[in-house]
């Protein structure tokens, strides 16, 4: 204590009065934020239409793993009674959220780029629709990367084991769908989703890959495959792979958009952690097996391995 004889209720009104000057700052820092909505450098949308929705995104994701792999994550018990009913539920909702955030995308697209009427509202119903009736074969083909999974890993305790627990699954089965949409060419959705699987797992891979069936990411923490990678079956790579492009300009966003920059991985390929491939006309042949910290910029032919040199230890 200093000694001082304070007045009760008086400290109170004196924080009051402080509290009201800073408060009173308020409006000037809202007109400041106002002025910026309108200079065309700072990034806002403000307009009567709405822009597509990353949680509604995320919340399509979580409905789509409960109708993938069904039971695994289900919010409520599913048993053979009450299956029929509930996945019709599910498919039912993540149609009409799915068709409102791909009509927002488009609309989002006509409006900005002033683009020619693509008929949103149909478009957005039509490739909806197209993305559920695509779920039965990304089905089969997820059970195939499951097995692989599973089969190629001594660590792995059950199928179910890796379902619940496998980053690489996670970062697969999210690709397979934001593929598809893009592929429909659907704006946006595509990419807030493999940017969800990336912020999850540490796997980025660009919804542009294409990959075949039996693919195994072991680990994955670190895993690149960039957006015209074209990956074969039964293909297994490990953590901090890199498969991307070469050097590229200041203008790379206008001159390369469209062509081949990441390399073609062919069928049975195995690349291991830290190996990095680059180049669009790089092609790792079937068979072959990439090693450890590797790079690689030009084609390699089938059945080949490739090693570093041991480098040589000092113990001191």
């Amino acid at each position: 204590m200093d000694g001082k004889i304070r007045i009760p209720g008086e400290t109170c009104k004196t924080d009051a009065a402080n509290l009201m000057q800073h408060r009173e700052q308020l409006p000037e820092i809202v007109e400041q934020l106002l002025e910026n909505c309108d200079d065309k450098t700072c990034h806002s949308h403000i307009a009567f239409e709405p822009i597509p929705s990353r949680e509604s995104v995320i919340e399509i994701l979580e409905l789509l793993k409960e109708i993938l792999f069904p039971g695994y994550f289900a919010r409520e018990k599913l048993d053979p009674v009450n299956l029929r009913y509930k996945l019709g539920q599910m498919v039912s909702v993540v149609y009409d959220m799915l068709a409102e955030q791909i009509i927002r995308s488009i609309r989002h697209d006509c409006f900005r780029f002033g683009e020619s009427c693509r008929d949103c509202e149909r478009l957005g119903h039509d490739i909806s629709l197209k993305l559920l009736q695509s779920l039965p074969d990304i089905q089969k083909t997820l059970a195939s990367d499951v097995a692989a999974a599973y089969e190629g890993d001594p660590a792995a305790g059950s199928y179910d084991e890796v379902i619940f627990s496998y980053p690489g699954i996670f970062a697969i089965w999210v690709h397979r769908v934001a593929h598809c949409l893009y592929d429909l060419d659907v704006p946006y959705l595509p990419r807030i989703m493999s940017e969800h699987a990336h912020s999850l797992t540490g796997i980025d891979i660009h919804p542009g890959a294409e990959i075949g069936d039996r693919f195994v990411i072991d680990h994955g923490t670190g895993v690149v495959i960039g957006e015209t990678t074209v990956i074969g079956s039964n293909v297994r790579i490990y953590q901090g792979v890199t498969l991307g492009a070469l050097s590229l300009p200041k203008d790379a966003g206008e001159q390369l958009r469209g062509k081949k920059r990441h390399p073609t991985i062919e069928d049975d390929a195995i690349i291991y952690s830290g190996a990095t491939i680059l180049g669009g006309n790089t092609v790792i042949g079937k068979r072959s097996v990439i090693g450890g910290n590797v790079w690689i910029t030009e084609s390699i032919p089938p059945d080949t391995k490739v090693l570093v040199e041991a480098p040589r230890l000092i113990y001191k």
